[in-house]
């Protein structure tokens, strides 16, 4: 630990953290954690992580000095440059902001001779690392702690918000989900500890002891009364389709237990009477946290808009996120799994029907998922949940194949299905919204930093 007094270097563990006072006229400060991940002969990795505990930073630049002559060889999630022993980090277009409470992280190899001590005089945007906050950290306003509040304070509020793990809203004190236990088909809802925090797991747990639960709804916390209950039968399949066993997807978030939305093949939750919802070629955002890890090449898993009738009406008819291994309509590079937009009738990882090589194969155990589109223009964008920025896997025109322009979007809300309830599919929901307007890159950056630092684990 580095403090105002002096540096205890971790050097067998390969480890150091320090804190980091920003000049600045607003509250600034930080943690660096600098790890030694692995060693040889003549070679190391090494990551960094940054952590904000001031007031929120735009752009980055992080230097320090090695101790024994070493040198960096590759580094990833930033640029370098180095003039011997002082070297410099900057962030990558994707990780420059990073929310107050937030963090950024890059990786790197180098090279040692000797000995590899680690750094200790770290500098964040050109101040040396102190292990304190200067000045008052300006408390961030209520429209802009948390997915919904950011979204609001860009322009396109959510008019729909679902998680059974968390508060979307800053201010929201209510029910998250509901449970039914099959003892005694009895229900009950479950909230948050506090207003704007985590599931009131332990509520679960206690009413569920002795037995099983489904989770029978998903509150929409955006007030306009979207919520996702049990999906009927539709033009693909019979229904009504099976509810999720309330206990299958445990998670903890900012240290506090709490669970998924686990969707096995047959699994699926809608709602047909929306409020609010893009319809024909409006503007629209969707995101959503999935497990990266729980997938299959079933149709289809889907969170998004939808057909309001159960079918399939045609090209054009839905916008929602799909997050999974199938090829029949689209692809990217890899294996997958992959992040496309199920416009019906399609799984478009860009342009084309079919391939498109700038849709990469995205597995995090947490993978944050975004499909946003408005006339003639929309985009897929992705990235881990637990550290970093979100990517732009593809920005451009609506797919060059017949019935996608403009969009005839319906309005309703799938999860785990596709728009016919085709539910063949699997996965693993934590958390997801859809905005009125087409959010902007900024902001999306923001409720990526928010949904970081939440510390999905």
């Amino acid at each position: 630990m580095v403090t105002a007094a002096g540096v205890i270097a971790l050097a067998l563990a390969g480890t150091v953290t320090v804190g980091a006072r920003m000049a600045s006229s607003a509250a600034a400060g930080c943690r660096v954690d600098y790890s030694i991940s692995s060693q040889w002969s003549g070679g190391f990795g090494a990551s960094v992580t940054i952590t904000n505990l001031g007031d929120a930073v735009n752009g980055w630049q992080l230097t320090w000095s090695f101790p024994a002559g070493q040198t960096v060889t590759q580094l990833w999630n930033g640029s370098y440059s180095q003039s011997g022993a002082q070297v410099t980090v900057t962030n990558a277009s994707y990780n420059g902001g990073i929310a107050s409470g937030g963090s950024a992280a890059f990786g790197f190899n180098g090279t040692w001779n000797g000995s590899n001590p680690v750094p200790a005089d770290f500098a964040l945007n050109g101040t040396t690392c102190t292990g304190g906050v200067s000045g008052t950290p300006t408390p961030p306003p209520a429209s802009s702690s948390l997915p919904c509040d950011v979204y609001a304070t860009g322009g396109t509020p959510c008019v729909a918000a679902h998680s059974t793990t968390r508060a979307l809203y800053a201010t929201y004190n209510g029910s998250l989900y509901q449970v039914r236990r099959s003892s005694d088909n009895t229900t009950r809802n479950i909230g948050v500890l506090s207003a704007g925090g985590v599931a009131d797991a332990a509520a679960q747990d206690s009413f569920c002891a002795g037995t099983s639960c489904v989770i029978t709804t998903i509150y929409d916390q955006s007030g306009r009364g979207n919520n996702l209950t049990q999906a009927p039968g539709g033009g693909a399949a019979g229904g009504p389709d099976n509810l999720a066993n309330a206990t299958a997807a445990p998670t903890t978030v900012g240290g506090h237990k709490a669970y998924g939305v686990y969707v096995a093949a047959g699994t699926g939750y809608r709602n047909d009477r929306t409020n609010g919802i893009a319809t024909g070629d409006q503007p629209e955002g969707e995101y959503a946290i999935f497990d990266g890890t729980h997938y299959n090449g079933g149709c289809c898993f889907d969170y998004g808009n939808a057909e309001t009738s159960n079918n399939d009406t045609g090209n054009g008819h839905m916008e929602a996120i799909y997050f999974g291994n199938i090829k029949v309509w689209g692809y990217g590079t890899g294996n997958g799994p992959w992040i496309m937009a199920d416009m019906e009738n399609g799984l478009y990882s860009g342009v084309n029907a079919g391939y498109n090589a700038n849709d990469p194969t995205i597995n995090y155990r947490y993978t944050t998922a975004i499909i946003k589109g408005e006339p003639n223009h929309w985009s897929i964008r992705g990235g881990n949940a637990q550290s970093g920025g979100v990517s732009t896997f593809y920005n451009g025109a609506r797919p060059n194949v017949a019935g996608y322009n403009p969009m005839h979007k319906e309005g309703a809300i799938i999860l785990g299905i596709g728009g016919d309830n085709s539910k063949g599919s699997a996965g693993t929901f934590y958390e997801g919204v859809m905005t009125s307007g087409y959010p902007t890159d900024a902001t999306e950056n923001a409720v990526q930093a928010n949904i970081v630092a939440a510390g999905y684990r």
